[in-house]
């Protein structure tokens, strides 16, 4: 019997979507890569695999979770399987540096942005992108991985030289632009099957944490930009949503081989759009969605289904 194939390295995040494929009765299996083997000379089992790999596997103690996925997912398509957010979304899953190369390329923009590798070369970054304030993030994050908010060259300079500072995973630190959002919020847009599924907006008045899943509360403090926090839900679910800019993410996603994403964007004070992230491992947070009665794992489910029935 064909099935969906999970593949993952966090039981926590895939907990929400089993139980709405339990709901719907759709077979599945997951599939835990925290570590494992790949028999090059087995052939794969027939069904429909999805990829909900994370960029931030290691901060878990799973640091080559995404290399094994990677692999796996490569084995899946060389013998002609279905996989959804495959290789070239997990490519990008784990890059930032490419996220935004392709976005550009797309001719969607993002914040200006200098990746460097060694103490000095972020030094040298930042004087480069002649902004300020600016920000440090790692080029494979998530959850808000070594972002900072600098308002000078030689408050970085002390923090890359001190013990407190955070060595990214793959050794890439991005200096990037800061852009100040005039009403303290950031949008992230969910896409399902390729088409926009709602937008939600993240209050960042007491800072920013990626991840809206309920398990990702852990309170990271991303660029604060208000002294007195308003009185308001942190994520909430907006009607009001630029549809000319949807439509640019549902073909950006189509050229970029992705079925399922979040992705995060800030407008400034003069209504410029810049997008800075793109969430192939997206998740949802639950109270935001029973105010506003939209489900993001059913609908996830249900797009599942929908493609085990067609293959």
């Amino acid at each position: 019997m064909k099935k969906i194939y999970i593949i993952h390295e966090n039981d926590e995040w895939t907990d929400h979507l089993t139980r709405r494929l339990d709901e719907l009765q759709v077979p599945y299996e997951t599939w835990h890569l925290h570590e494992g083997i790949i028999d090059l000379n087995s052939t794969p089992p027939e069904g429909v695999f999805y990829n909900r790999m994370s960029a931030s596997s290691h901060t878990r103690g799973h640091r080559f979770a995404p290399e094994l996925a990677a692999s796996v997912i490569t084995w899946l398509e060389s013998h002609g399987r279905q996989v959804l957010n495959g290789s070239n979304a997990l490519s990008l899953e784990v890059s930032k540096v490419k996220q935004y190369a392709l976005l550009e390329k797309s001719g969607i923009k993002t914040p200006k942005t200098i990746g460097a590798v060694g103490k000095e070369n972020i030094i040298t970054a930042a004087e480069k992108i002649g902004t300020t304030p600016f920000i440090t993030k790692h080029n494979r994050a998530g959850k808000g991985l070594g972002v900072q908010l600098f308002q000078t060259i030689d408050s970085l300079r002390t923090y890359v030289n001190s013990n407190s500072f955070e060595e990214p995973v793959d050794g890439i630190t991005l200096i990037q632009q800061y852009i100040k959002s005039e009403d303290q919020i950031i949008t992230r847009a969910e896409f399902i099957g390729g088409k926009f599924y709602y937008a939600v907006n993240v209050d960042t008045s007491e800072g920013f944490e990626l991840c809206p899943a309920d398990a990702c509360q852990i309170g990271d403090a991303f660029c604060p930009v208000g002294e007195e926090p308003q009185i308001r839900p942190k994520f909430e679910i907006t009607e009001e949503v630029d549809t000319e800019q949807m439509v640019k993410y549902e073909k950006f996603l189509e050229y970029a081989g992705i079925d399922v994403a979040g992705i995060e964007f800030i407008k400034d004070g003069d209504g410029n759009i810049y997008t800075y992230d793109i969430n192939t491992n997206t998740n949802y947070n639950a109270d935001a969605e029973a105010i506003a009665g939209k489900y993001g794992m059913l609908q996830l489910a249900t797009f599942l289904k929908e493609q085990l029935k067609l293959a």
